[in-house]
């Protein structure tokens, strides 16, 4: 891993109801519910299930945590404070800002995917993400050996794909691994839940249980760090106690719960 800022992220997604609209020429008479409903059912019959195409998957969270010399914190772009484009822009922004040690949990088989393809209705702009060797950066020919798109590259590592030995039989749940490590794991929620949140107005709920998600996938870093010798056992323990500390300083619901469960493992 780079000596630059680490950044772990996640997304949440739902439905692009006006997408499908479009795509299948759907009757404005349907409701948003059925629109996704009838979505759904079509890939059930294609392949049994009914997780969408990337492309028609609409971004409404994605959670962080910047890990800097000198910091720990977790935020979130969201709806309802910003839109899909601004959500996705405001991303690569800190990509363009910071150039920092992209991490995720399956973000090359999904997380990235989505946002390419959602970023381009936007006209979103991300000349640094994705940069191979031949930007007008200083430091532009590094990125031709390391970069954040190629999968072998270390740029932006995808955890869950690398712990797997790119075999997609052998990728393992973050929940399951986060647990078995003693860390707390998804706390009652899950991706399956996040439409019906939604349509319920939980957007507070969706948030939160990101960046639980994001913060999971933190702590089974450093694990990963420390199995690779890039930490010691002391000094994961010591970004463990950093973690609890900025959260139990931030003080809100879905942490208290978080740190409870950790305690309690």
């Amino acid at each position: 891993m780079s000596m630059s800022p680490t950044l772990v992220f996640d997304i949440e997604t739902i439905p692009d109801v006006a997408g499908l609209r479009r795509v299948h020429n759907l009757s404005s008479a349907l409701s948003d519910n059925e629109v996704a409903e009838l979505a759904f059912q079509q890939r059930r019959a294609q392949n049994g299930s009914d997780f969408l195409p990337l492309h028609l998957q609409r971004v409404v969270t994605i959670s962080c945590v910047l890990r800097t010399r000198d910091t720990f914190k977790v935020w979130s772009l969201s709806e309802p404070e910003q839109d899909e484009g601004e959500i996705i822009q405001r991303f690569f922004d800190g990509i363009e800002k910071f150039t920092p040690q992209l991490v995720s949990w399956n973000g090359g088989g999904f997380d990235l995917p989505v946002l390419h393809y959602r970023g381009m209705l936007y006209g979103v702009s991300a000349p640094r993400y994705w940069d191979l060797g031949d930007g007008d950066y200083a430091d532009s020919r590094d990125f031709k050996w390391n970069n954040y798109i190629s999968r072998y590259h270390t740029r932006h590592l995808d955890l869950m794909d690398l712990l797997a030995l790119y075999q997609p039989r052998a990728n393992a749940p973050l929940d399951d691994l986060a647990k078995l490590m003693g860390f707390p794991g998804k706390l009652g929620m899950d991706g399956g839940k996040v439409w019906s949140a939604y349509q319920a107005g939980r957007m507070a709920e969706i948030r939160d249980y990101c960046e639980t998600d994001v913060v999971n996938t933190w702590l089974v870093l450093n694990r990963f760090r420390r199995m690779r010798g890039e930490l010691t056992a002391s000094e994961e323990s010591a970004e463990a106690a950093l973690a609890r500390e900025k959260l139990a300083e931030i003080d809100a619901p879905h942490w208290r719960e978080f740190l409870a469960a950790w305690s309690a493992t």
